[in-house]
Order: structure tokens, then sequence, then C-alpha cells
């Protein structure tokens, strides 16, 4: 933030007062110090041009996109194709420190076994496709809200003063009889458990004092079958099915989180 340059500008208190918020900003490009943690959804998979590491991570992921938008004091970029709660806690949790300002996350959908239960509904029956969707749900409603909670804990203690943005997940379907693959039960089922899911983690991220940043209403009418999908369907890679092509990234996870970040392209532009 030019300071002198601002004052120069406009002398009165109102614009210097304005200054000092932006400048306190988490997302002031000066003070940030962004850490990105968490799954595929945070990793960009899906979304194409990746590092080339086994995480898979995308610069039209976005946490890329917000950090070339914002250009933080620094960006730290961990998160992981397939990570699980466990994963972050073990392998991720080192790029937090008492100096992060900014940290953001998507997790818990491969501790309820995501990848299984999506293989399941496609190549199996309806009735086969509910049991691993309600299996799934169960777990959500009874294992992971400790493996959250326990993590959440475990983050704060790394980054005392940073602000923690958790994200989560998209409906897979918008529900419509004119649109080929699964079943309307299927989709169905599925969806609710984007919700199960959903709601369990914006309960962990309350009581943790964490920002929840629910992606759903910015993906209504972008799931898959309406035409206008934001989602990749079955594809090859196989492992870029059923995540966020770069569009959903950049329409969809990107404005939810700078929305919840203390800030907006604004603030930099003024600085």
């Amino acid at each position: 933030m030019n300071l002198p340059r601002l004052v120069a500008a406009a002398a009165c208190a109102a614009t210097l007062a304005g200054t000092a918020i932006a400048a306190a900003s988490p997302a002031s490009a000066s003070t940030t110090n962004y850490v990105a943690l968490g799954d595929s959804y945070s990793s960009g998979v899906g979304a194409g041009s990746y590092d080339g590491s086994s995480c898979e991570r995308s610069t039209n992921a976005y946490p890329a996109k917000w950090a070339a938008a914002h250009s933080p004091a620094s960006f730290s970029f961990v998160a992981c194709s397939g990570a699980t709660t466990s994963d972050v806690r073990n392998n991720q949790l080192s790029a937090l420190s008492a100096g992060t300002t900014l940290a953001s996350i998507t997790i818990g959908g491969n501790d309820a076994g995501f990848s299984n239960v999506m293989q399941t509904c496609v190549l199996d029956s309806d009735s086969t496709c509910l049991t691993a969707v309600n299996n799934a749900e169960n777990y959500m409603k009874t294992t992971l809200p400790g493996n959250l909670s326990s993590l959440y804990s475990a983050m704060r203690s790394k980054a005392p003063s940073a602000r923690f943005v958790v994200l989560d997940y998209p409906h897979l379907y918008i529900i419509t009889n004119y649109c080929v693959g699964l079943s309307n039960t299927k989709r169905t089922a599925l969806n609710a458990a984007a919700d199960t899911l959903d709601g369990v983690t914006s309960t962990a991220a309350s009581n943790a004092g964490f920002t929840f940043a629910d992606v759903r209403g910015q993906f209504s009418g972008h799931e898959l079958c309406s035409g206008d999908g934001w989602l990749n369907s079955v594809t090859y890679p196989l492992g870029n099915s059923y995540h966020p092509t770069a569009l959903g990234q950049s329409s969809g996870f990107l404005p939810v989180f700078t929305s919840h970040t203390g800030s907006s392209l604004a603030a930099k532009a003024a600085s």
C-alpha cells in the first residue's frame, strides 16, 4: 500500500481512515501470507495445467487464481489430490506458521470414500449405489466430525492469527429427465450426500471459529446435466471425473473464496 501517494491525493480524514482499513485487510498484498491446504478440489484436479507432481496442483485452481490476482506477500500451495484429514495433518500442516494470515481448505470427501462411492454408483445398480451412499453418510455423521475437529484444532495451533476459510463441495447433478447416464435415484442420493458432508463441515468449521464458504449456490445451474456444467463427468484421465473444470474453479470456487477473504480486488487496485 503506497501511503504517501494516497495522502498526497486525498487529505481528508475519511480517506485516510479508509486507507488504514484497506491496509489492515487480510488480503492486502503487502501483509497476506496465504497457505492453500486440502484435497483435489483445492489442488485443482480436473482443471488442467498441472505442476507435474503427484498432487496435481493446477494453475487454474482457485488458490492459484486468487494468489495471481492478489499478489500476497507469500503463497504456499500444498493441497494434494487424494488427501484425507490425516494426510493434511501429516503432510500439509508444516506449511502453516505463526506468520500465516490466510488459509483455505476443502477436506472430508476422501475420508468418506468419495471415489469408491462414485465408482459404485456409476457401475452398479440403484440399490447398490444407495447402500454405498448410506454407508458414506453414516461415516460423515459419526466419525468425520471428530476428524475435522482434531484437524481444525491443529491448524489453529500452527497458525493462531490466521483467517481460515473452509470451502465445501457442490452438488454434482441437476435433476432432470433429459440427461443420459446415472438414474435420477442415484443423482438425488449423491446430492443428498453432498448436503450431509457440507452440513458436517459447516458445523465443524463454526465450532472451530473458522469461516465456512458454501459453494453450492454459486454452482447452482452449472451442475452435471445442466447443459452448462462446471464439473467433469466421466472423463479421461478417470481421476478428473466429478471434479470442477477450470471454469468451475474460476467461476465457482474463486468468487466464493474471494468473498470470504476480507477484501476484494478493489482493495489491491487501490494500492
